[in-house]
């Protein structure tokens, strides 16, 4: 009988270490989770330690035409030469989507663009070639 009381005390006295050290566990994994990751920008490096990605906001600025750019959200993934080969921007006026050519190339590349109430796209190849299509 004493051999069955000890047993069951054991067991009890088990359990709750277990559940003491399972406790702090549980809670410190739940406050440790944000719900929002908030920036200014964010930037994903390789192992070398260059930029691969980056989401930034870019300021309104005056352009050389005197015209105000808008606020623009800007998404680049970046080749491991360091060429931005897509870039997907919007703002208030516009969005747009370019795809660049390798990094060898300058010339090669697809924009999309919708401005305003227009849109296009626009091909153009290494050779000079080029086609343009708008609704």
């Amino acid at each position: 009988m004493k051999t069955q009381r000890l047993l069951v005390v054991l067991t009890v006295v088990n359990l709750c270490l277990l559940l003491a050290v399972l406790g702090p566990v549980r809670a410190a994994v739940d406050e440790g989770v944000a719900p929002v990751l908030r920036g200014r920008a964010l930037q994903i490096v390789d192992a070398q330690g260059r930029v691969r990605a980056s989401l930034g906001v870019l300021p309104a600025e005056a352009q050389p035409n005197g015209e105000m750019s808008a606020e623009t959200v800007l998404l680049r993934l970046i080749t491991e030469r360091g060429r931005p080969s897509v870039k997907i921007g919007a703002s208030e006026r516009s969005a747009g989507l370019s795809l660049a050519g390798p990094t060898n190339t300058r010339d090669t590349y697809i924009v999309i663009e919708a401005n305003g109430t227009t849109s296009s796209m626009r091909m153009r190849n290494e050779d000079g070639r080029e086609q343009i299509i708008k609704p």
